[in-house]
């Protein structure tokens, strides 16, 4: 059961990312975000992979499991996206208002 929550919750979390991620690649501005905030979420997943990677128990079950994983890292990757998208957007908004 455990088990189930934590991927209920890896799940709905991840579901929220790709929305973010093309709302970052279409609004082209930093407004809204917080830089500190992506770092401590990628902190957040990178933790969690870490965790799963060095629990004895979880590695010989790997090939059961993998999935919990999987999960953890495509997470990662859609928020590492929304992190290079926020320094794209700051870099544009300098190009479009470079006296602000």
């Amino acid at each position: 059961m455990p088990e189930l929550l934590e991927i209920t919750m890896i799940i709905t979390f991840g579901a929220c990312w790709p929305i973010n991620v093309m709302q970052s690649y279409k609004a082209r501005c930093t407004k809204g975000k917080s830089l500190a905030f992506l770092i401590l979420v990628l902190f957040g997943y990178m933790a969690g992979i870490t965790s799963k990677l060095v629990n004895p128990v979880f590695m010989s079950q790997i090939g059961q499991k993998w999935y919990v994983l999987f999960f953890y890292v495509l997470n990662f990757v859609m928020v590492f996206a929304d992190l290079c998208l926020f320094f794209r957007n700051k870099k544009l908004e300098k190009i479009e208002h470079p006296a602000e």
